[in-house]
């Protein structure tokens, strides 16, 4: 053998050789890329919705497109406003803001599903009496006999509906705000007590508490 074939033998090896070194620091590189720890960006695209229960049903109230001025112009978005009820004695509302109308209504349905309360609801009709307040939002509500169906309009009536309310009378004394008769509503709901939790407060029967 020569020293040509032996010299061309010798640059054969050191190329393979170096080839294999570079894919060895390709494959390391690529690995030490797979290894770090994202800096804390979101991943893009939008979050999966929440699937509602099939018990509850859901009612738009109130859509609002806000504009926020800045320097290089207006920026619009909307606001929804949902309640969210099974009617059987559990409602809700949600606000929710987003630059499109059904990712607000999807976060306003969650804020519904978040902040549910519990109505005593007495042979279809509210137990007593109530008043409920809220800002400049104030209506009457009084219990009803069979029959004379939900008398009220509006946000409150899509809420009695949704609460499992047949029979209910209702007056509203002052303002006409959405978002006020809506709390308004609520915060008579909230304040409502069922016959049996007032006897066992005062620690009598719940025939002698009873509305005949």
């Amino acid at each position: 053998m020569n020293d040509e074939t032996k010299k061309e033998e010798v640059k054969a090896q050191e190329t393979t050789a170096a080839e294999g070194s570079d894919t060895q620091a390709v494959e390391a590189s690529a690995e030490k890329k797979n290894q770090r720890k994202p800096r804390g960006r979101k991943p893009s695209g939008r979050k999966p919705q929440n699937n509602l229960d099939p018990e509850m049903e859901e009612r738009v109230v109130a859509v609002n497109r806000v504009a926020k001025v800045v320097k290089g112009g207006r920026r619009f978005s909307f606001s929804a406003l949902m309640v969210v009820g099974d009617k059987k004695g559990n409602v809700g509302y949600g606000l929710g803001k987003a630059k499109e109308v059904p990712e607000a209504i999807r976060k306003a349905t969650q804020a519904a599903q978040r902040h549910m309360v519990h109505v005593p609801i007495d042979k279809g009709t509210i137990p007593h009496q109530i008043l409920g307040e809220f800002d400049a939002g104030k209506i009457l509500f009084k219990p009803a006999a069979e029959g004379t169906g939900i008398k009220a309009a509006g946000a409150c009536r899509s809420i009695l509906e949704l609460a499992g309310v047949k029979n209910v009378l209702t007056k509203s004394l002052r303002g006409n705000n959405t978002h006020n008769i809506v709390k308004a509503t609520f915060m008579a709901l909230k304040n409502l007590r069922s016959p049996e939790k007032i006897a066992n407060l005062r620690g009598v029967d719940v025939s002698r508490v009873r509305i005949k």
